[in-house]
C-alpha cells in the first residue's frame, strides 16, 4: 500500500489529519470503493463490483481494510459498480455499521441485484462467480436505511445531506461533515437535463475536500440535441436497409432515456410503426414501476407530460418487452434494447452474436465502455469475437457506432461544477488511468496561479490501495445558546457556562439550559463525612482560620457550633462529633479534602496541645511579691483568664530637666513597669487580667492602690525632690491606666463573642508587617524556581534568570518585568497565589474589620 502524505507542519496533530483509502476504483472504472477517516470516525462510500472480473476478482479491495471500524456506508445510486458488492459486505465480513441510500435506489437495488445473483449463477456449478445469495441479498436489504433528498442524517457525530446527482434515477451525491470539516462526494454525476432527469445539484456549503468522478478525463459530449439527431438517423438508416439494430444498455438508467427517445421519435414517423422496438429485461420490465412511481423525482418535462396527459410517459405505446429470447422473431428488422451494457453475458450478448455475422445489422454503443470487457473491445472493430458458450470464434461484419449518452459529465461540465463549489482539495476518483491523468494535468493547469497561496487547489489521483494522508487544521467555535446568548457581552468580557461538547459540537450554555439545548439532566451530589475530634470550637476556629483565611460563623450556642469556610463547606461541630458537607465539584472536592486532612490531625497538632493547654496559676516575679488569692479565686469563678500582649511606649512623654538616671519601680495591680526619668519603658509583658461578668463589664479592683517603692538610696536627703518625682510618677500612672482601660474596652468590644479565645489567638500569631509578608511570597518563589531565584543587595526585589532569560519582581507593587510572556505569565500566577494564602497571615481579615 503506498502512502502520499501531504503535511504542512513537521509535526502534525494526527486529529488534524484526514485518511483517504483507496480500495477500489482508483485509475479504473468499476468496483467502486473508498473511505474516509477523520476525527476517530470512518465512513465507506460506495460499494461495487468490476464488470470485467467475476467472483472475488471483482470485489475491492476489502481485505486492505478493517471494515469493523466503518460507522456508515453511503451508496450513490443502483449501478452494480457502485452497489452490487454490498450484500457481500453486510454479509460476510465484519462490517456493523449503517447503510444508507434514497428511496429510488433501495427500490430499484432489490431488483438489479436479484437478476444480478440469477445471471451470475447460471452455469456455475462450483459457485466461483457466486459472492452471495438471495437469503444474503434478502437479510441484508432489510437493514438498508433510506433517506430524502436534502434531508440531513447525523450518526455519531458524523452528518451527511443527500442532493441530486442526475446520472440515473435516485442518485446523489453527498455532503458530509465530520469534525466542522465538509467533504462533497458526487459518485457518478451528469450537469446534463435530459427527457426525465434534473442535472445535478450544486451544494449550498464549499467543501474542504471533493471527490470527484473522472469517467471522461478530458474528452467533451456533443449537444444532446445532435446526439439524438444521430441516433434516430443511424436507426432510421438501418431499417431502411433491413437490418437490426442492437443497443446494450444498463437495464435501468440510461435504458429509459433512450426509450423515451424512441418512442416520441416513432410516433413523429408514422412509416416506422410497423417495425418493433423490444426491451429484452426482465429487469427493465420489473422496474419499470418504480419510474412510474417516482415521477415526482424527475424534471419538470415528465411532470408536465403526467398531469397534461393523464397517463404515465413510461407506459409506451411503440415499444414491448421480450419475454423469452428463444419465441423472439427477429427474421426483420427490429430495434432491441438489452442489457447487460458491457456485452459480457446475458441478453445483449447473445444477441450480438446472432446477429454479428451480418453486415446489414448495426451495434450503437450508447454508454460507457469499462476497459477489459467485450464492449470496449467492441470498439476496435475486431474481424472475430469470441462465444461465451464453447469455445468456437464468431466471423464479426455488423457494424459499429458509438454515441455517448452516458449521464457523466464531460470535462467542461465536471471543471465548472469544480469551479462553482470551490473546494480546497479535489481527489480523482472512477476513471481510467490516462483520462484521469489529463484531467489532473488540466485541473493543476487552471489553478496555477493560485500554487503557494491560501486559494491553492491540490489535486490527488490515487490508484487502488493508496493512502492519502491530507492535512485540514479546523477551528473550534463554541456557540453561545439559551439565555446565555440573550445579553450580548461587552468586549473582552468573559463569558462563562458549561461547554458541552456533542459530536464536534461545542455550545456555551447555563446550567438551567443544559435540559433544553442539550438534553442532558443536571444533578446536585451532596457529600457528607463525619468525624470525631477531642478539641473544641476555639481550636477548630483558629485552625481553619489560619489555613483558608475565610471562615464564617454561622451558629454558636451550648450544644452547636457551625462554620462555613470558603463559602461552600459547612463544618457542624456537636458533642465532639464534626459533620462536613458540602455540593460535589472539583474545587469543592478539594477544599473538603483539605478540611478533613486538617480535622483528622487536629487533636495532634502541636500547635492544638499548646493552644488548649492552661495557663499556671501564679505570676513569675523577681521580687516576690504574690497575688491575692481571694483575688485569684474570684477571677476562675467569674470568667475566662486571657492573657494579651500589649507593647506600651510613650514616646511623648517629656524628659526630666536632670536627665536623671535614677530607677523607681512602679507597680501596679496588674501592670510592672520601669521609669528612667520621665520615660516609661516595658521590662516586661505586661499581663492584663480581664475579669468578665455576666454583664460583660472589666472591673479591675483597686484602681487607686498604687504602692511606689523608692530604690534611690538618698531617698531621706532629696525629699523635695522625691516628692515631685512621686507626684510625676503619679501622674504617668494614672495616664497609662487610663490607656489600658481604652485598650480593655476595644477588646471587650472585638472578643464580645463566643469565640474570645481563639480569637486572641490570631491576633497573637498574625503578623501584619509587611516584611513578615515579603518574606513569605520569596519563600514561595524560592519554592517554585530553586537557584533560579535570589533577591536583590537590597532586599526590595527579586530576580528569576533561567539561562539567558531574566524577570525582576519589585516587592512594592508586586510588578514583575519579562520580556518572555510565557514565565512572565507564570511568575505573575504564582505572585497571585502566593498572595492569596499569605493574605490570612499578613494582614487583617475580614472577620476582624
Amino acid at each position: 500500500m503506498s502512502n502520499f502524505d501531504e503535511k504542512e507542519d513537521k509535526f502534525v496533530d494526527e486529529s488534524d489529519l484526514l485518511k483517504f483509502h483507496c480500495l477500489g476504483g482508483g485509475n479504473e472504472v468499476g468496483r467502486s470503493c473508498h473511505i474516509i477517516e477523520y476525527k476517530g470516525k470512518t465512513v465507506m462510500l460506495d460499494a461495487g463490483i468490476h464488470p470485467a472480473y467475476s467472483g472475488m476478482a471483482s470485489l475491492p479491495f476489502y481485505d486492505e481494510f478493517d471494515l469493523e471500524k466503518v460507522d456508515i456506508l453511503l451508496i450513490s445510486h443502483f449501478h452494480l459498480d457502485h452497489a452490487a458488492s454490498l450484500p457481500y459486505v453486510m454479509q460476510h465480513t465484519k462490517f456493523k455499521g449503517r447503510v444508507f441510500m434514497t428511496h429510488p435506489t433501495k427500490a430499484i437495488y432489490r431488483w438489479l441485484l436479484s437478476d444480478f445473483v440469477r445471471v451470475t449463477s447460471i452455469g456455475d456449478n462450483n459457485n466461483s462467480s457466486t459472492l452471495y445469495t438471495d437469503d444474503d441479498l434478502t437479510d441484508s436489504y432489510d437493514r438498508i436505511e433510506p433517506i430524502d433528498y436534502h434531508s440531513t442524517i447525523e450518526v455519531d457525530g458524523i452528518r451527511f445531506t443527500a442532493y441530486h446527482a442526475g446520472h440515473v434515477l435516485g442518485a446523489c451525491m453527498y455532503l458530509l461533515e465530520i469534525g466542522g470539516l465538509k467533504i462533497l462526494f458526487t459518485g457518478d454525476y451528469s450537469r446534463e437535463k435530459d427527457r426525465h432527469l434534473n442535472p445535478a445539484e450544486v451544494p449550498p456549503h464549499r467543501p474542504d475536500l471533493l471527490i470527484c468522478e473522472s469517467t471522461f478525463g478530458t474528452a467533451v459530449h456533443e449537444q444532446i440535441d445532435e446526439k439524438e439527431l444521430r441516433l434516430t438517423s443511424l436507426i432510421h438508416n438501418t431499417i431502411n436497409n433491413s437490418g437490426k439494430i442492437l443497443l446494450p444498455v444498463f437495464a435501468l438508467g440510461r435504458a429509459q432515456e433512450i426509450l423515451l427517445i424512441l418512442d416520441q421519435y416513432w410516433a413523429e414517423n408514422p412509416d416506422l410503426k410497423n417495425i418493433g422496438i423490444f426491451y429484452a429485461s426482465n429487469l427493465t420490465r420489473k422496474c419499470m414501476s418504480v419510474y412510474q412511481t417516482y415521477i415526482n423525482m424527475m424534471n419538470d418535462d415528465i411532470r408536465k407530460k403526467f398531469r397534461s396527459q393523464n397517463s404515465n410517459p413510461f407506459q409506451f405505446k411503440y415499444i414491448k418487452s421480450i419475454k423469452n429470447l428463444d419465441k423472439f422473431d427477429d427474421l426483420g428488422p427490429c430495434v432491441v434494447i438489452a442489457s447487460p451494457g458491457m456485452l459480457q453475458n446475458g441478453v445483449s450478448r447473445e444477441l450480438l452474436e446472432r446477429w454479428a455475422p451480418d453486415e446489414r445489422n448495426l451495434v450503437l454503443m450508447t454508454g460507457y465502455s469499462v476497459e477489459g470487457t467485450m464492449a470496449k473491445n467492441l470498439l476496435s472493430e475486431p474481424d472475430i469475437i469470441p462465444a461465451v458458450k464453447g469455445s468456437e470464434s464468431i466471423t464479426r461484419r455488423i457494424k459499429i457506432e458509438e454515441i455517448s449518452f452516458a449521464a457523466h459529465v464531460d470535462f467542461n461540465q465536471n471543471s465548472k461544477f469544480i469551479e462553482l463549489v470551490n473546494p480546497k482539495s479535489i481527489i480523482l476518483v472512477h476513471g481510467e488511468s490516462n483520462p484521469m491523468g489529463r484531467l489532473k494535468s488540466a485541473l493543476l493547469s487552471k489553478y496555477h496561479k493560485f500554487k503557494n497561496t491560501k486559494k491553492e487547489v491540490k489535486v490527488y489521483n490515487p490508484r487502488n490501495c493508496d493512502r492519502l494522508h491530507i492535512q485540514f487544521k479546523g477551528i473550534k467555535i463554541a456557540k453561545a445558546m439559551g439565555s446565555i446568548a440573550e445579553v450580548k457581552p461587552k468586549e473582552n468580557e468573559i463569558v462563562s457556562g458549561v461547554l458541552v461538547s456533542k459530536n464536534f459540537d461545542l455550545n456555551l450554555l447555563r446550567v438551567d439550559d443544559l435540559r433544553e439545548y442539550a438534553g442532558l439532566t443536571t444533578t446536585v451530589i451532596k457529600e457528607r463525612q463525619t468525624i470525631r475530634i477531642s478539641c473544641g470550637p476555639d481550636i477548630l476556629y483558629w485552625h481553619l482560620i489560619q489555613m483558608f483565611g475565610y471562615v464564617e460563623v454561622l451558629n454558636d450556642d451550648e450544644n452547636e457550633f457551625e462554620l462555613k469556610v470558603m463559602d461552600d463547606i459547612i463544618i457542624v461541630l456537636e458533642d465532639q462529633i464534626c459533620t462536613i458537607q458540602w455540593t460535589s465539584g472539583l474545587i469543592n472536592d478539594s477544599l473538603a479534602d483539605s478540611v478533613i486532612a486538617i480535622l483528622l490531625s487536629i487533636d495532634s497538632l502541636p500547635s492544638s496541645v499548646k493552644l488548649s493547654s492552661k495557663s499556671c496559676d501564679h505570676i513569675h516575679g523577681h521580687d516576690g511579691e504574690h497575688v491575692d488569692e481571694h483575688h485569684k479565686k474570684e477571677e476562675y469563678n467569674h470568667s475566662k483568664i486571657t492573657e494579651i500582649e500589649i507593647d506600651l511606649k510613650d514616646e511623648n512623654e517629656p524628659k526630666t530637666e536632670n536627665n536623671s538616671e535614677a530607677k523607681t519601680k512602679v507597680k501596679t495591680e496588674g501592670v510592672e513597669e520601669i521609669k528612667v526619668g520621665n520615660e516609661v519603658k516595658v521590662e516586661k509583658e505586661i499581663k492584663v487580667k480581664n475579669e468578665i461578668e455576666n454583664e460583660n463589664e472589666i472591673k479591675i479592683e483597686n484602681k487607686n492602690e498604687i504602692k511606689i517603692e523608692n530604690e534611690n538610696e538618698n531617698e531621706n536627703e532629696n525629699e523635695n525632690e522625691n516628692e515631685n518625682e512621686l507626684k510625676m510618677k503619679t501622674e504617668n500612672e494614672l495616664k497609662m491606666k487610663t490607656e489600658i482601660e481604652d485598650k480593655k474596652q476595644i477588646f471587650k468590644k472585638e472578643f464580645d463573642m463566643p469565640e474570645i479565645l481563639s480569637k486572641q489567638l490570631i491576633l497573637q500569631h498574625a503578623d501584619y508587617s509587611i516584611g513578615t509578608r515579603i518574606h513569605r511570597i520569596s519563600c514561595f518563589l524560592r519554592a517554585q524556581f530553586g537557584d533560579w531565584f535570589h533577591e536583590t543587595k537590597d532586599k526590595s526585589g527579586g530576580i528569576i534568570k533561567i539561562d539567558k532569560i531574566e524577570a525582576t519582581i519589585d516587592y512594592f507593587d508586586l510588578t514583575v518585568v519579562c520580556e518572555s510572556k510565557p514565565l512572565k505569565v507564570r511568575i505573575e500566577n504564582i505572585l497571585h497565589r502566593a498572595t492569596v494564602i499569605v493574605a490570612p497571615l499578613a494582614q487583617k481579615t475580614k472577620t476582624f474589620s
